[in-house]
């Protein structure tokens, strides 16, 4: 199937979000789509799959013009997206979710039976077997949601398969089973379109990429022709210096003590310590327990067993509340539910958990406050009209940007990074980069979670690496290797 858009236009009343974009998608082929947040990327894919029609512009499929009006539409001519925000109803099982509106049935019933069995095989061929298909979709991780449409979508036996970012909530293993997945349906003659901010992955698995900036198409380059900094320049328009801004590590006194911390069941035996100025990255695979340690240092989870000392004083936060208080801040890896309140302003999520900064005998005082959040919209480079644009109207980059400036406005003594940089263009991470290094040459000791080992390696100076709930060393990120970090996390020595 080849697919062609030819000056692609659209509009969100005032804002101007494409201008006369071209794009176009062999059979066979794997087309990487680039550029940073709001350039246009995910509002193209989404004209390609029916879910916004374009202002202008034509789209034809094997030379013959089509009109997708719905995704009803798109999916009767072959398309399929996985989208960056997970669409799954969480109140249904996984394999209602992955058979929704064309549920196999039996004499007019839903025969669940087969449902169940053709789930399995769907969930077994993208590497997540061990879900359970009758599972409630929402007690799943992010990273299992992400498999389960990934799934999905290749159960609708698309010609066209639309991919934003799918690997961002996923580990190193998972990541490799898609790979061998969209090896194999390229082999079949499917065309994938594949979204990401990972330079590693456009590199490793697309044959070609076009890159957009500020809504406009900014030039097409074959990857085998290109390379890293030519990428970045299209995007970007500029030069963003190194990947991973180098920082002098200074550690100072000892800022947080971890000593046999347990959970109720996903984490035991955990012990570590982290100096002001000092990055501990947590690595490990999808389920390890990297996630659950910060939950519980936060008081998300319930502490079962162990010791933590801030400042050497013992901390007892049984909420974020009393977490907060102490001087802990949490960058969540779910920034829908659990960083933003999507119905509020910029500026009212970026002083949320401070307002009382901003406050006199009761009343805010909105000329310090808004000056406060323009200060943090400039330092992180948020795209926004302003700070009173809703913050659900904002590219999920911009909308992470705005989960840290939460936690900047006060930096906090110790500051918890989940997946800090999940979904976040190579311009924006540079920035979150240094933000990371400028809070840590201030005296906040950070315990940073990733899924790209990369950057645990490039921004920590030590990892902490977790395997089955349990710590499985801890490394000096100046000696160690992907390959020994990979290790661990498998249960090697």
């Amino acid at each position: 199937m080849q697919i062609t858009m030819r000056g692609i236009s659209k509009a969100f009343g005032p804002v101007r979000v494409l201008e006369g974009v071209d794009f176009t998608l062999a059979a066979g082929e794997i087309h990487a789509l680039m550029g940073e947040n709001g350039a246009g990327k995910s509002t193209l894919m989404k004209i390609l799959c029916g879910v916004y029609q374009a202002d202008a512009g034509t789209l034809t499929i094997d030379g013959a013009p089509v009109t997708i009006r719905n995704t009803t539409d798109a999916e009767a001519l072959g398309i399929a997206i996985i989208h960056q925000e997970l669409n799954l109803i969480p109140q249904l099982s996984v394999m209602e979710n992955l058979f929704l509106g064309r549920e196999p049935q039996r004499l007019g019933i839903v025969d669940s039976r087969r449902m169940r069995a053709e789930a399995s095989e769907w969930l077994a061929l993208v590497g997540a077997g061990q879900i359970d298909p009758a599972a409630e979709a929402g007690s799943l991780s992010i990273g299992q949601q992400q498999l389960v449409e990934i799934a999905k979508a290749l159960s609708l036996n698309a010609q066209v398969l639309i991919m934003d970012e799918p690997t961002a909530a996923l580990t190193e293993r998972e990541i490799e089973t898609l790979f061998a997945i969209m090896a194999d349906l390229k082999n079949r003659g499917v065309a994938i379109v594949y979204v990401s901010h990972r330079m590693e992955e456009i590199f490793a698995v697309c044959d070609r990429i076009s890159v957009l900036r500020d809504g406009r198409f900014a030039g097409e380059r074959v990857i085998a022709q290109t390379g890293f900094d030519e990428i970045v320049r299209l995007m970007v328009g500029r030069e963003i210096g190194d990947r991973f801004p180098r920082r002098a590590a200074q550690p100072g006194a000892l800022r947080l003590q971890v000593r046999e911390l347990a959970d109720d069941g996903n984490i035991a035996g955990i012990s570590f310590e982290v100096r002001a100025g000092e990055v501990l990255g947590v690595a490990g695979l999808m389920g390890a327990g990297r996630s659950e340690i910060l939950k519980t240092l936060f008081g998300v989870n319930r502490k079962t067993h162990g010791d933590i000392v801030l400042d050497g004083v013992a901390l007892q936060a049984s909420n974020p509340a009393a977490a907060i208080a102490a001087g802990i801040g949490f960058v969540t890896e779910d920034r829908k539910s659990q960083g933003l309140v999507l119905g509020m302003s910029v500026r009212e999520n970026a002083t949320l958990v401070h307002l009382d900064e901003y406050a006199s005998a009761g009343i805010v005082n909105s000329r310090a406050e808004r000056a406060a959040v323009n200060q943090l919209i400039a330092d992180l480079h948020i795209r926004t009209r302003d700070a009173e644009l809703d913050v659900k109207s904002l590219s999920g980059g911009n909308q992470q940007k705005v989960v840290f400036a939460k936690w900047l406005a006060q930096p906090p003594k110790v500051l918890l990074l989940d997946e800090p940089t999940r979904g976040v263009d190579v311009g924006g991470k540079a920035e979150i980069y240094h933000i990371i290094n400028r809070l840590a040459a201030a005296g906040t000791a950070i315990v940073m979670v990733s899924s790209e080992l990369p950057e645990v390696l490039a921004m920590s100076d030590r990892i902490l690496v977790m395997h089955q709930g349990r710590q499985a060393g801890v490394f000096d990120a100046a000696t160690a290797t992907q390959e020994s970090i990979m290790t661990a996390a498998t249960g090697g020595n």
